[in-house]
């Protein structure tokens, strides 16, 4: 489906809180690599630093990312545009290859409750766990949370 499609009926709020999830072409697992994992944290908070959105919670899982963030100055479709862009140009620099590495548009779901916030953090931050990547909450190399974390 074209990514115009796929953008029809979204709304994009400045100062409103998104969950934005992309996959890696192929569900490939190119963050199992940790150098790879660290150009897309890198990039995530690259973007928060420049303004574009205030980043709240994410996860680099082996093959997709989860990333909960405010809106602060673009529409959600520039920041995951700007986001898949930079990391897509990185990533395949530094692994000499070409072509796509994120499969075609992304899913996001905008919150709007406290409830709903609190549910994504520990949905975003449990997703290692669940996937048998660790043992424990809090213990995954490339997950981030703004607020502190006691399991």
């Amino acid at each position: 489906m074209s990514s115009s499609k796929l953008r029809r009926g979204r709304i994009s709020l400045i100062g409103h809180t998104y969950v934005l999830t992309t996959v890696c072409c192929g569900r490939r697992p190119w963050f199992d690599d940790p150098a790879s994992a660290a150009i897309v944290m890198n990039a995530l908070h690259d973007l928060s630093d420049r303004g574009y959105v205030s980043s709240l919670a994410w996860v680099v899982m082996p093959d997709h990312v989860h990333w909960m963030f405010e809106l602060c100055n673009e529409p959600l479709c520039n920041v995951a545009r700007r986001f898949k862009s930079s990391t897509g140009l990185a990533l395949n620099r530094m692994h000499r290859r070409g072509g796509a590495f994120w499969q075609s548009g992304y899913h996001d779901h905008a919150l709007r409750s406290d409830r709903s916030l609190r549910d994504h953090v520990m949905y975003i931050l449990g997703n290692p766990v669940r996937a048998g990547i660790t043992g424990k909450l809090g213990k995954y190399p490339h997950a981030w949370c703004k607020w502190p974390f006691d399991p």
